[in-house]
């Protein structure tokens, strides 16, 4: 007898509604900065401060790119970069791309999500391997699973891990992929090591930049950049416009042959309608002021809020983990308790989200806390009173078994 997928779908709500693991979307009708304006989830409307966002400079905002995008003459992308949707913002926003992280070719998607899985769908296919992280981004995963080829995944961070689970593929085409900066665990991946077991194992490195570029590196270049690496030893990496730079959208980056690799071949940039020129005419306005001196000082001032925090945390002995990104995890262990301690937060007037499984590991729900360079002193001073005023039984726990 055939299932049904309405019993199906109905098990699996109830099983979310369980084990406290239902999403909700909120509406944030007006930002201002870092205060946002949030429909709650009982209809009301109330300002929260936000710690939440990927906006990690605060470049959303910023004057020069939101009149870049105003100026632009289309709306729409009208077609796909092949077809006749490849407009003179495209083209110049791929040189600034190109130009900014030293490397021949880059190639625009519509998101970071979308990118991945063009780039794995159009290198690898049955008798080939991919081996990642076993914390890489979602969209990493997927990609590999289209593409049909060998997925496997070795422990996080663990470059020696890497390099056995190449070695035991020894047959067919090879990429390890990793992100830089893990999205909901804030570390970086030890990219210098993962680049010479690519050399070894004769594998592709591909290295999602997505919570790295803009911040991290000479003039925001990234994490391939601060590891000291280049595009002879990391021929392809991902940038995203949706985190530190403000707006939406991907680009793809590296060598002249693989990106046309990807132009020729990727489904995901072949059958899809190009961004809207004013986007990329708003990311290009992004991109020269992450590389300019207010640049610099943005990352300055990230840099001493992520400091901020970190000191006053400790000094409230709760147990971070052991990031040096914007990104700041609170491990808390259960669902319930995560979601407690962010209803309490949201109280006091902090918007934090609470992280749960399937996001992260079971066991290793968690408040995930990020910071930007638009973060005041005393806003980040004020979320960690409202930390250190929860009930006790809310009391962050460290993270055990993930």
């Amino acid at each position: 007898m055939r299932a049904r997928l309405s019993d199906r779908i109905a098990a699996q709500r109830a099983r979310r509604e369980q084990n406290q693991r239902t999403r909700v979307r909120r509406t944030c009708l007006r930002r201002d900065g870092v205060r946002c304006e949030v429909v709650g989830v009982d209809g009301a409307r109330r300002w929260l401060l936000n710690f939440c966002s990927n906006d990690y400079l605060g470049l959303s905002q910023h004057p020069q790119v939101l009149a870049a995008l105003h100026a632009a003459a289309s709306a729409g992308g009208t077609a796909s970069h092949l077809v006749c949707g490849h407009a003179a913002e495209h083209a110049v926003l791929e040189q600034a791309l190109c130009d900014w992280q030293q490397a021949p070719r880059a190639l625009l998607f519509s998101s970071g999500y979308a990118a991945n899985l063009a780039v794995l769908q159009a290198l690898l296919g049955q008798g080939d391997v991919c081996v990642q992280d076993r914390r890489n981004h979602a969209s990493l995963i997927d990609g590999a699973r289209l593409a049909g080829c060998t997925l496997k995944r070795y422990p996080h961070g663990d470059a020696d891990g890497a390099a056995r689970q190449l070695g035991a593929h020894p047959h067919g085409a090879a990429v390890l992929a990793t992100d830089a900066v893990f999205s909901m665990d804030g570390d970086i991946a030890p990219l210098r090591e993962l680049a010479a077991v690519a050399c070894t194992q004769d594998a592709l490195l591909y290295v999602d930049d997505a919570h790295g570029a803009g911040v991290l590196g000479p003039d925001g270049c990234g994490s391939v950049a601060a590891a000291g690496l280049g595009v002879d030893q990391v021929p392809l990496r991902l940038v995203t416009f949706g985190k530190a730079l403000g707006g939406v959208g991907a680009a793809v980056i590296g060598t002249d042959a693989l990106v046309e690799h990807l132009l020729q071949t990727a489904r995901a940039a072949i059958y899809t309608t190009a961004m809207p020129p004013a986007q990329a005419a708003a990311t290009a306005a992004a991109l020269a002021v992450v590389q300019s001196a207010e640049g610099d000082a943005l990352r300055a001032r990230l840099q001493e809020n992520i400091a901020r925090f970190r000191s006053g945390a400790a000094r409230l002995g709760l147990p971070l983990l052991p990031s040096v990104t914007a990104i700041q995890p609170l491990p808390v262990g259960e669902d319930g308790a995560a979601l407690a301690l962010s209803r309490a937060l949201e109280s006091c007037g902090y918007w934090v989200g609470a992280i749960r499984p399937p996001t992260v590991p079971e066991g290793g729900a968690r408040l995930r806390i990020t910071l930007s360079a638009s973060h005041a002193d005393d806003q980040i001073d004020g979320l960690l009173a409202a930390l250190a005023q929860a009930p006790e039984a809310l009391t962050p726990r460290p993270r055990t078994g993930i």
